[in-house]
């Protein structure tokens, strides 16, 4: 039993994947040496011999290693979340480029011009937080969109590789038929659906995730909602295609989104936004876990455990110019000193605050008094 990365712990993991343990869904990856396989912690298969497993941070770890996704857990479900979170601006903001498709029609060192990093201090970061390099990072992307849009939509083979990221039907077609000895068209179960217009997928986060608090936020600031429902009208200037998409909650830790795109190569893009609107990949108990350590946070955490940060849809590199991520971002300087603590999620801080209703200069008066 081996464990790649700095934050995986190998006797945690295994008595996570002993126990199926969903809260560590997402969290890492178990490569099984005499299946050639990667699964999800919660995969119902039997599970292997300790002496075989490896376990690694991500999904392209596994791959980088030669490992395939295994068919009944189907990883590219897991809730998207890994053990790097909230440790790496460059890296998060790398991650948002390469899911909207950075790295579909670009390559690496133009990537690392964007994030203003060298390309070997940006392949350094990757490996040390992600277990793959950036390239590996964007093929599993490409991979598990397609393998969700197979099973999830009614799309086309050749649709589902122009909106996967695959530069060619024939290059999609190999990548699968190395990956998993079957052409892609084998990984559909079922005969083929019936269009009934848009591609429909269903997008996974953490629970708990205070989806109508979110909702009306959204509302509030002018987006568009109906019946609970979230609508966006796509333009060429924006998103690179004109269209619609909708998003809606499908279920606990489920978001059902439908996109009509007038052109396919954009739908990447299209669910990074979707993601980065609804907050889909914050990781609430690590939220709770650093925010909680603040008195006055504590009990305001605890109340509304699934707080998510309402995000803009319009976000070119996902961090700002001076390098803080949305999750960190902290618009009252004031309160830099009292905050400190709070990172990597010190714009979660003052949400809660605001949702209480509390001013944060209150907060900033009560530190003044006890020091």
């Amino acid at each position: 039993m081996d464990a790649i990365g700095p934050e995986l712990d190998q006797e945690a993991c295994q008595r996570a994947v002993r126990t199926r343990d969903a809260r560590f869904d997402g969290r890492f990856f178990t490569c099984v040496k005499t299946t050639g396989i990667y699964c999800r912690p919660v995969c119902p298969a039997r599970t292997p011999r300790p002496e075989n497993m490896i376990f690694v941070p991500t999904a392209a770890a596994a791959e980088a290693r030669g490992f395939r996704a295994c068919l009944r857990c189907r990883p590219e479900t897991a809730p998207e979340m890994g053990a790097w979170k909230g440790t790496s601006n460059t890296v998060s903001r790398a991650l948002a480029l390469i899911e909207a498709g950075a790295l579909d029609a670009g390559d690496v060192d133009a990537l690392a011009a964007r994030l203003g990093v060298g390309e070997r201090h940006l392949r350094r970061l990757f490996h040390a937080h992600l277990g793959a390099a950036p390239v590996s990072v964007a093929q599993t992307r490409r991979v598990l969109l397609a393998k969700a849009l197979i099973h999830d939509s009614d799309l086309s083979m050749a649709e589902v590789a122009l909106a996967s990221g695959f530069g060619s039907v024939r290059r999609f077609n190999e990548t699968f038929q190395a990956l998993y000895a079957r052409p892609p068209s084998a990984l559909r179960r079922g005969r083929e659906r019936v269009s009934d217009g848009g591609v429909r997928l269903s997008l996974p986060y953490r629970e708990p995730h205070d989806w109508d608090g979110l909702l009306a936020r959204l509302s509030a600031r002018g987006d568009r909602v109906e019946g609970g429902r979230w609508i966006r009208e796509l333009t060429v200037a924006v998103d690179g295609s004109g269209g619609e998409v909708r998003v809606e909650r499908a279920g606990p830790g489920r978001a059902a989104v439908r996109a009509e795109v007038e052109d396919l190569r954009v739908l990447p893009g299209v669910l990074a936004r979707v993601r980065r609107t609804f907050d889909l990949g914050c990781d609430p108990a690590a939220v709770a876990r650093d925010l909680s350590g603040d008195p006055a946070l504590a009990p305001l955490v605890a109340a509304r455990p699934g707080l998510r940060l309402a995000g803009d849809w319009v976000v070119p590199d996902q961090v700002g110019d001076d390098g803080i991520a949305p999750s960190d971002r902290l618009e009252l300087s004031e309160l830099e000193g009292r905050a400190r603590a709070w990172r990597p999620w010190r714009a979660y801080g003052l949400a809660h605050l605001r949702a209480a209703g509390i001013d944060p200069r209150d907060l900033m008066e009560e530190t003044r008094h006890a020091a």
